[in-house]
């Protein structure tokens, strides 16, 4: 497992934070996602043979609302 923290815009409230990480949770190989909306970041736990971070940055965008950075 391989631990990291990435940039997410867009966050405004509990229920944002929710939906950042239930998108990733739904990922193959995302052991934990936890969403901070107050410091614009979400940290995962994730296997880097099972996931990448361009995968995680997809799922993220394509909610629409928020930005993933890499």
């Amino acid at each position: 497992m391989e631990s990291k923290e990435f940039t997410v815009t867009g966050m405004k409230c509990e229920h944002c934070e929710a939906k950042v990480e239930e998108a990733l949770k739904a990922l193959p190989g995302i052991a934990s996602a936890k969403a901070d909306r107050t410091a614009c970041k979400v940290a995962v736990s994730f296997d880097p043979a099972a996931v990448s971070p361009q995968q995680m940055k997809e799922a993220v965008d394509d909610l629409g609302r928020f930005e993933m950075q890499l």
